[in-house]
């Protein structure tokens, strides 16, 4: 063989190693770039991104503010509900409701429990509960209340399978308030064989969604959510959410609830409760609860949330200082 073939049958195999890496670097920078911006969208808390209202606001008509505690990301939760927000609009004489996002629960509750800003708020059921003694009034509440459990992810590949397995470890959650994805997974852990005020590394992360990527990502052994948002982040990103399972799910209380201010015209009230209250009763309005992860909204009131009074007071006894009193 000749040098120069030599050479050129060299030069041949290197450019296919150099091409073969440059596609390997592409594939690598395309899949951060995905989960890029899963990242960036499920940890869009910024306290300097609002989002807009969802409605158009007639001029000369008072707005009421319609305050929703996080349960997703602002930027998601005002794609999930600003259908409910129009379709109210559409029906509503002598006012029109404004979605107002929050970027953290703290926030939510600054504004809600201190600031009385919303009119209308769906807070969960821990804030609706507190919410009661700074004038609002529960008239309604998302529909089944199967779907208010906590639930516990771990890695399918990780080798965690018993309570135990956990400590020493690192777990998430959304927020020291969240009821359903912080406070009841807690009190399952802590009464299944660990003590989560010393046996394990309890990391607050700022959303539902940031919780569950935790996991993913392995910054945390586990993490706490519940069925709503994990079945509407599996729907998005079933690639990432099979690679996780639910392992431990929580007793059920009454799910997230719907509260008036005190202040808020009867008139406007009245119509804004029956329109809620009936939302199941049209094909559209079924299509907006789909969207929103719940069949209906239905009625309650302040004696509905007694258990969760009830299950504050045996996790103050049992595990200590209930988050945010």
């Amino acid at each position: 063989m000749r040098v120069h073939e030599i050479i050129a049958g060299f030069a041949r195999r290197r450019m296919a190693v150099i091409v073969g890496i440059g596609l390997a670097v592409l594939v690598a920078i395309a899949a951060f770039a995905v989960l890029a911006l899963i990242l960036f969208r499920h940890h869009s808390d910024d306290e300097h991104y609002m989002p807009a209202a969802s409605g158009a606001i007639t001029d000369g008509e008072p707005v009421y503010l319609f305050g929703i505690h996080p349960l997703h990301n602002p930027q998601l939760l005002f794609e999930v509900y600003h259908p409910l927000i129009d379709y109210v609009n559409a029906r509503l004489h002598g006012g029109k409701l404004e979605l107002e996002a929050s970027r953290n629960y703290a926030a939510y509750e600054e504004k809600l429990l201190k600031e009385r800003r919303f009119h209308f708020a769906l807070p969960n059921p821990y804030q609706s509960v507190l919410a009661t003694k700074v004038g609002y009034r529960v008239f309604g509440q998302m529909g089944d209340n199967d779907l208010f459990r906590g639930i516990i992810l771990v890695r399918a590949d990780s080798g965690i399978k018993d309570v135990p397995d956990l400590k020493g470890k690192v777990v998430s959650y959304p927020a020291p308030t969240a009821l359903a994805a912080t406070m009841m997974p807690q009190y399952y852990l802590h009464t299944h064989g660990l003590d989560v005020r010393t046996d394990i590394k309890n990391i607050y992360v700022g959303s539902q969604e940031s919780s569950i990527m935790s996991v993913y990502l392995g910054t945390s052994a586990a993490g706490a959510t519940w069925p709503v948002p994990w079945n509407l982040f599996e729907a998005a990103h079933p690639d990432i959410a099979k690679l996780l399972v639910v392992r431990w799910t929580t007793d059920t209380l009454p799910n997230n609830g719907l509260l008036v201010r005190d202040d808020v015209p009867k008139a406007v009230a009245d119509q804004v409760i029956e329109l809620l209250l009936t939302l199941r009763n049209s094909d559209e309005g079924r299509r907006i609860m789909a969207r929103i992860g719940v069949p209906r909204f239905e009625p309650a009131n302040d004696a509905t949330y007694q258990p969760v009074r009830d299950f504050l007071a045996r996790y103050q006894e049992t595990i200590g200082q209930v988050p945010g009193q």
